[in-house]
């Protein structure tokens, strides 16, 4: 089981497609992986274990029928609970939709069927996406394999977890503010942001619309790649997907190189508050693209500095009006409806009982924006900082062809540490938030540990709109170089659970 855990994803497949290992005995290491650990991880809501392994025998039948696997077929995945899933349940991590099973699979969960990869089963979030440390789910927090008294980053914390307790060599996550990639740093592992409209968002429960997109998640930048290209593409049921073709992104990751590029360091990306080793890491990473050939650009971007205070005003208002369809009445959790309660009292009951803390924090604050009188000096003041902030990337594509910074200020914080502190929450997605309000594509991989916790630190690398494969041309040749330094991928150091 442990040789089968530890392969890759390209591996896995590899040897699915040539006969040496079957899926069925893939899935079966896999589920017996989380059987093992995940009573300490908490990386999953549930899992499907025999959805998991019917899938995995029909792969292993249209082998034996001579029929060609795809590049992934047999391979299993970590599914974030918040794309709709035919059969079994979706929760969004919130009681609200609790026990909730959809009628109908999301555009992006029928493309890995379609792909034959095997999904495990659904995985851990902060409720409704919101967060960035995966405490605000409603059924428990996740732990960090790295150390279980530490956060895995957020929203999608029970993803990035499973990746790395070697629980799946795949998963899936959606970013709005950071949610792939923080997680990605602080666990090690390789975190994906698609550009926005890349990656259908049709049967994915949303949050903010204009900022929500899903990705993929692995611990090599080839495995995201792969992932990236069976996921990506147009989609007529989502009005805001690009109809343009995806991206070479396998290719840029299977031929990595700087050598000629123009990389970006915007000054906004470091000082008062950023941890010293993760300011050590990041250096350290921008000498190494330097020694592989790239040239480095100092930029200066001042609306980034902003993006925290837009993005925490765009992204509760966008909030406050799709989470209004959670009204007791259609689906989900119904509270008082015995005859003696209004439908409007109904509502507010399932509503009191239904949502947590901070999404009920979210959806006042953007209901606040949005009303009347403070629409204007609110919400649109926001969208006018967005246009900034689009207008300073452009700026800055101009110069050079990627932008690199620390993925997060800090390393894994411990868990309940920022738990009554939202803004000192807030401030974990100070790097990531930007590139969500203008649509661009980035990426986290692990670019060491810090010194002083001897904890994961991701390297940002942030691409123009729909230029998503130099994210993989980058991310690679970085990763190489990392591999001939350490030897082994960072992932390897995990502690052991």
């Amino acid at each position: 089981m442990t040789d089968i855990i530890k392969l890759t994803a390209a591996e896995t497949a590899a040897k699915i497609a040539s006969g040496e290992l079957t899926a069925v005995e893939v899935t079966e290491a896999h589920l017996a992986r989380i059987e093992a650990v995940d009573e300490k991880v908490h990386a999953f809501l549930h899992v499907d274990r025999e959805g998991a392994l019917a899938q995995a025998r029909a792969v292993d039948e249209k082998r034996e029928r001579g029929e060609k696997l795809g590049p992934l077929a047999g391979v299993p995945l970590a599914l974030k609970d918040i794309f709709t899933t035919e059969g079994i349940p979706t929760t969004v991590g919130s009681k609200i939709l609790e026990g909730w099973i959809p009628p109908y699979d999301a555009t992006l969960t029928q493309r890995l069927k379609a792909a034959d990869v095997v999904i495990l089963g659904k995985t851990n979030m902060d409720e409704f996406a919101m967060g960035s440390s995966t405490e605000n789910s409603a059924y428990g927090p996740t732990g960090n394999p790295w150390d279980l008294t530490k956060i895995p980053g957020g929203s999608g914390g029970g993803s990035s977890a499973a990746l790395a307790a070697y629980m799946a060599p795949l998963a899936i996550g959606t970013d709005t503010g950071g949610s792939i990639r923080q997680p990605a740093a602080v666990t090690g592992t390789v975190g994906v942001k698609p550009t926005y409209g890349a990656v259908s968002r049709y049967g994915m429960v949303a949050f903010s619309s204009s900022l929500d997109q899903g990705g993929p998640c692995a611990r090599t930048v080839l495995d995201a790649a792969l992932l990236h290209e069976v996921i990506a593409g147009h989609d007529p049921l989502d009005s805001t997907s690009i109809d343009e073709p995806v991206p070479p992104v396998v290719e840029a990751a299977r031929n990595g190189s700087v050598r000629g590029m123009r990389v970006g360091v915007v000054k906004q990306f470091r000082g008062e508050g950023y941890q010293a080793g993760v300011i050590q890491r990041f250096d350290e990473s921008v000498e190494l693209l330097k020694e592989l050939g790239a040239e480095i650009v100092e930029l200066d971007c001042p609306s980034f500095d902003l993006a925290l205070s837009a993005y925490y005003l765009i992204a509760p208002s966008e909030c406050s009006s799709n989470l209004a369809r959670f009204d007791g009445l259609r689906y989900g959790l119904r509270v008082g409806d015995d005859g003696t309660h209004s439908a409007e009292e109904v509502t507010s009951l399932t509503r009191e009982a239904g949502f947590g803390p901070e999404v009920k924090r979210r959806i006042m604050l953007g209901t606040y924006a949005l009303s009347s009188g403070y629409y204007d000096a609110y919400y649109g003041s926001a969208q006018k900082v967005r246009t900034l902030i689009k207008q300073d990337f452009d700026k800055a594509f101009e110069q050079v062809d990627v932008i690199v910074s620390p993925t997060t200020p800090t390393t894994a914080f411990a868990i309940g540490e920022r738990a009554d502190d939202p803004m000192a929450m807030y401030l974990a997605d100070l790097c990531t938030i930007p590139t969500n309000l203008a649509g661009n594509a980035a990426m986290s991989l692990p670019c060491g540990l810090a010194p002083e916790d001897n904890l994961p630190v991701g390297l940002q690398i942030i691409a123009p709109v729909m230029k998503d494969d130099r994210l993989y041309k980058v991310g690679a040749a970085v990763e190489a170089a990392f591999v001939e330094k350490w030897g082994h991928p960072l992932i390897e150091e995990a502690p052991s659970l």
